[in-house]
């Protein structure tokens, strides 16, 4: 079932996003060669204490830490270690936390030091895709749009998006309906109506998007071993044009 939200109900969302948008800012302040993933995730604990809220990630389906960190062929969903950042990393962070019963959900990917053009352009590519989705986000337009949107962008660029994970609805639960796949048919899927929140996620692969289930049995990997990037921000579905709630 699809929840369209009240305004006093978006407004929540807003801070639950909000607070999530500070403290990935702080996050990210933090990456540096040398630094340990695991060194983020206690940094991030610190900051939910801090900020009054709840991990929207810590156990949900048994992941065991409040970030995920996905690096380099990591697409999401990777587990915080202890093996130090190298310079030239590409570090994914995907974010979020749950304020008044709300939750936010958010990500975005950065070098570690100085990376190649190669990673820049990658990263580039997929945060501009993520900003063409949001673009579609808007009354009377549907999930379809959204991911024919994204999908035509990254190919244009020489990339790929993955297919086997999804954006979705965000609300009370992390995850609720729609789903909203990052490729598709224009005016395909769930019609999108004013006050739906959904989570938009490009996952984009610089080669095949083929994924296998890492070693630690939660992140999702390149099986070609190339690099990924991916961005996300929850939005609300507006008349005319979508707002982004994960944001300060």
């Amino acid at each position: 079932m699809i929840y369209v939200k009240s305004k006093t109900e978006i407004a929540q969302m807003r801070e639950s996003g909000r607070i999530a948008a500070l403290i990935l800012a702080e996050i990210k302040n933090l990456v540096a060669p040398g630094v340990t993933t695991a060194e983020l995730n206690y940094s991030a604990e610190s900051l939910i204490k801090k900020h009054g809220v709840k991990s929207a990630f810590k156990d949900y389906e048994g992941f065991p830490a409040v970030i995920c960190t996905s690096v380099n062929d990591v697409v999401v969903h990777g587990v915080p270690n202890d093996a130090p950042l190298k310079n030239g990393d590409i570090l994914s962070l995907d974010f979020g936390v749950i304020k008044d019963g709300w939750y936010s959900d958010m990500g975005e990917t950065v070098l570690v030091g100085e990376g190649s053009y190669d990673a820049r352009r990658l990263i580039r590519v997929t945060k501009k895709a993520l900003k063409l989705g949001i673009k579609k986000a808007r009354s009377g337009n549907t999930t379809g749009d959204i991911g024919n949107t994204i999908e035509r962008y990254i190919k244009s660029e020489g990339y790929e998006v993955v297919k086997e994970l999804v954006g979705h609805g965000v609300g009370r639960n992390l995850h609720e309906d729609p789903p909203v796949p990052n490729y598709g048919k224009r005016h395909s899927g769930d019609k999108l109506k004013e006050g739906m929140v959904i989570a938009i996620e490009p996952m984009v692969i610089a080669g095949p998007a083929d994924l296998k289930l890492h070693k630690d049995n939660f992140g999702y990997v390149s099986v070609h071993n190339h690099p990924a990037a991916y961005f996300e921000h929850t939005v609300v579905v507006g008349k005319d044009g979508a707002s982004i709630l994960t944001k300060v």
